[in-house]
């Protein structure tokens, strides 16, 4: 059975939802340019977080990745994926109804997102790239800072230096090590980078930084 939650966000980071549930009318999930077979990446950070099955994860702007689909199989049972699209969240229900249970999704901006209970981990692929403003970036990090635990991880994936300009028709906010450690503050302690290069399916590459941080305050 899905359990399924919704909120409605007063302001949007970033783009909101039409534009949102428009890219993912347009293409299936296999044909958008950040699609993965497999998120790799994310599941080796995941396990170098240390992070057990039975504590809470939370996928923010995870559309229709895959994420979520690999946790399940490698037995994690508290699982939540936030997107501002309610197309991209109805890509994950019909994929994965026999897994139901240890998932649920929130049709919410995420600066507007608050949960009953915190998070002991924080992904986010490609979402955060696109919060060009201060007050964006200021928004994001304050449920950030409302939704993980006190000594929770963060998995925090954008767009490298080389990494694109724009990406579905909005531009983008590049990042490297120094400048993703600035923007995430004091209260996160960098443990480890890595850098992708993301094979998109019509065979270009974007460049990819990947963070783990602990929440130090």
């Amino acid at each position: 059975m899905w359990n399924n939650g919704s909120m409605d966000g007063r302001a949007h980071l970033g783009a909101g939802p039409e534009h949102w549930n428009g890219v993912h009318e347009r293409r299936p999930p296999d044909q958008l340019t950040w699609y993965q077979p497999s998120p790799r990446q994310s599941l080796e950070l995941i396990e170098l977080a240390g992070v057990q099955p039975s504590q809470r994860i939370v996928d923010v702007g995870g559309g229709s990745s895959r994420l979520c689909d690999e946790l399940i199989v490698a037995g994690y049972q508290d699982l939540t994926v936030v997107d501002v699209s309610a197309v991209a969240l109805d890509h994950v229900r019909a994929r994965g109804a026999r897994t139901a249970d240890s998932l649920t999704l929130i049709e919410s901006d995420i600066g507007e997102f608050r949960s009953t209970n915190r998070f002991d981990l924080w992904h986010d692929r490609a979402v955060f790239h696109f919060l060009i403003g201060e007050d964006e970036r200021q928004g994001y990090l304050d449920s950030l800072a409302a939704n993980l635990t006190h000594h929770g991880h963060v998995v925090l994936a954008t767009f490298g230096l080389q990494g694109p300009d724009t990406c579905s028709g909005l531009p983008v906010r590049k990042y490297g090590p120094d400048g993703l450690e600035v923007a995430l503050g004091d209260r996160f302690e960098p443990l480890t980078f890595r850098e992708d290069a993301h094979t998109t399916p019509t065979g270009g590459t974007q460049h990819f930084l990947y963070g783990l941080f602990r929440r130090i305050g």
